[in-house]
């Protein structure tokens, strides 16, 4: 009997075995005629065990290039798309050019400090208004990634430092209630006799 265990490693198992079995035996093959027929007559077996790859435009390419990948990229056969190199199939991908910044507290986000940076783009009226919105935006952001309360004080602090700039508050300024961040929606209730 014989077992996953002792038997050679899956290339692509979406394939299956037997896909990889039958690529490894055309790659026995000596006559390079018989080969590419053999390859050919493959690909549409590939295509009908791998539906998902019909949804791309390049499907047929994509055959070709999983059909050289199980082959080891070692099948000299006439096929009318050009083997891919292994090289570049493995190189790993440049590392995105993540922009971090100089972040104080990092939990309250760059959009939110973007935005305190424009307060005094504003009118005194709307920079009041701006101010409580934003303050309520860093105590739902604090309690989210904190998961507990958090006195007003403390965001105000955070806030003046996080702005940089002198910043008057509202004196009746009153914030979004801890419970009210942390309450799970209620679901709506339906009422049964007016679906029917």
């Amino acid at each position: 009997m014989e077992y996953n265990t002792t038997r050679d490693e899956l290339i692509l198992a979406e394939y299956g075995r037997h896909i990889q079995k039958l690529v490894q035996h055309i790659k026995t093959i000596e006559d390079k005629d018989e080969r590419s027929k053999a390859a050919h007559a493959l690909i549409p077996v590939m295509a009908q065990v791998n539906t998902n790859l019909r949804e791309n435009g390049d499907y047929k390419h994509k055959l070709w290039d999983h059909l050289f990948i199980m082959a080891d990229f070692d099948l000299d056969i006439d096929a009318p798309f050009e083997m891919p190199k292994k090289e570049v199939l493995n190189r790993k991908p440049d590392p995105l050019p993540y922009t971090q910044g100089k972040f104080k507290k990092k939990h309250y986000g760059k959009i939110i400090q973007n935005m305190m940076d424009k307060i005094d783009n504003y009118s005194p009226e709307e920079q009041e208004v701006l101010i409580e919105l934003l303050a309520n935006q860093l105590k739902k952001s604090y309690v989210k990634w904190n998961k507990e309360a958090v006195n007003d004080d403390v965001i105000i602090d955070d806030f003046i430092k996080l702005a940089e700039k002198d910043i008057t508050f509202k004196e009746d300024i009153k914030l979004v209630e801890t419970r009210n961040i942390l309450a799970k929606p209620k679901k709506k209730k339906t009422n049964r006799k007016n679906r029917n």
